[in-house]
């Protein structure tokens, strides 16, 4: 079984680029930074920080997972650790600049055990299906992917535009679309994320009685 085809695809895979990387494999460490840039950045923006400080702490984040990949050892880890590293970073970024957030808008890693976990698990999951989306667009046919762009653009576009484009008629737009987006979805870690959002299958309910 493979990290893509597991039935935990996106853990699974996870574990595998931690552990490549660990081993100085640069293609998993340059996947595992583009999986987790977004909870990264989405950090540094709750903190107010302007793009060169974001890029500041990400560099400094970066560096430091470099040299704690052996205390790394699932996603739930490392997921963890990059949120408590660049809470940390852009803590000190704002100290260094003496500015300071208005109450009750900032995080502090001493939040994570606490009343923001809620907040910090949804910014782990918008990262991971970032992630996801991202990764399993890039194995899209091009037409599929060309497709895609020209319907997520604002403003957005009419299929009889689109049509005359890609060179095809406007009545298939929609149905192309649908095979795009199923094979979106059947990508192993898009899956692995819509299945774990699915509601498990209640079992305490009591039988019926027989008629």
């Amino acid at each position: 079984m493979t990290a893509e085809t597991g039935t935990m695809g996106g853990e699974l895979l996870v574990t595998d680029l931690v552990t490549r990387a660990r081993g100085g494999d640069k293609q998993a460490w340059d996947a595992l930074v583009e999986r987790y840039a977004p909870l990264v950045w989405s950090i540094c923006r709750r903190h107010r920080l302007g793009s060169a400080e974001a890029s500041d702490v990400g560099q400094t984040v970066w560096l430091r997972l470099l040299d704690e990949l052996a205390t790394v050892r699932d996603q739930a880890t490392l997921s963890r650790w990059l949120a408590t590293a660049t809470l940390g970073e852009c803590g000190r970024v704002l100290r260094a600049a003496g500015r300071r957030q208005a109450a009750g808008t900032m995080l502090d890693a001493g939040d994570i055990p606490g009343g923001r976990t809620g907040m910090l698990q949804h910014e782990l999951r918008m990262a991971e299906r970032n992630a996801a989306l991202r990764q399993a667009f890039t194995h899209l046919p091009p037409s599929c992917q060309q497709l895609m762009s020209m319907l997520i653009e604002d403003p957005s576009v009419p299929d009889a535009e689109i049509g005359a484009r890609l060179g095809v008629a406007a009545g298939s737009i929609g149905p192309d679309r649908a095979r795009c987006l199923e094979r979106l979805r059947r990508y192993p870690s898009v899956a692995a994320l819509i299945n774990a959002d699915r509601p498990a299958a209640r079992t305490d309910r009591a039988p019926r009685p027989a008629p």
